[in-house]
């Protein structure tokens, strides 16, 4: 029987491969797994395989330069979703990562139960950052890039329908298309289109620039009118 997905684990520390090796296989039955320690091996897979469905990409692995090894992998794979598994926790960091084109960010203390969740988030195509990152995206960073980060204008805001802001709510809180189907009562085709249109007018390219733009909109606000 063909495997559910094919996933490329790249780490250097062979215990951590095991272990995220051991959450892939009991959570996704029949999967299969391919482990590599270096950027050079990760990229050359890479070529060798054009099927695979995710790379869980360590930062800080030999040849990776933290971020750089991660650009080098989406240019030579543009189509293959990446998602950094780091013990790195540094806001910054990880906003960066997803700026570069990673779809996700796992960090390596997160509980197994955790892990398996994130992974089955990222294969259903939905975005996945640490809950904290989503709450406090905005605190640290963007005070600093002020200039570069558009925060949600209040007229911007106003463009938005009702079910497109409640949609929005819920994604800065960090839930799938298919949680706020089922929360919204709306079909999870639905929810993408208004997912759409809500990247269109807000002028965000991505789901991650969508919720660290609102994240500290107060919704309660908007929603009264």
């Amino acid at each position: 029987m063909e495997p559910i997905y094919k996933i490329l684990v790249a780490d250097d520390h062979p215990l951590f491969r095991e272990a995220i090796t051991s959450v892939i296989e009991s959570g996704f039955a029949g999967s299969s797994v391919l482990e590599t320690d270096n950027l050079d091996s990760s990229l050359a897979l890479t070529r060798e395989h054009d099927d695979l469905d995710l790379i869980l990409l360590d930062l800080n692995m030999p040849g990776m330069h933290g971020l750089n090894g991660l650009i080098s992998l989406r240019n030579e794979a543009p189509t293959i979703p990446v998602v950094i598994v780091s013990a790195e926790q540094d806001k910054q960091v990880v906003l960066q990562a997803i700026t570069y084109g990673a779809i996700g960010f796992i960090t390596k203390s997160s509980p197994r139960a955790q892990m398996t969740d994130a992974i089955q988030q990222i294969l259903n195509g939905n975005v996945y950052l640490p809950s904290d990152i989503i709450r406090t995206g905005r605190e640290s960073t963007h005070r600093r890039h002020r200039q570069d980060d558009n925060p949600i204008s209040p007229e911007l805001l106003g463009s938005l329908t009702r079910r497109q802001l409640l949609v929005l709510e819920r994604m800065s809180r960090g839930e799938s298309n298919k949680q706020i189907a089922y929360n919204l009562n709306i079909a999870e085709t639905t929810v993408k289109a208004h997912v759409s249109a809500i990247l269109r007018k807000l002028g965000v390219h991505n789901r991650v620039q969508a919720i660290l733009s609102a994240s500290d909109v107060d919704f309660s606000e908007y929603l009264k009118r």
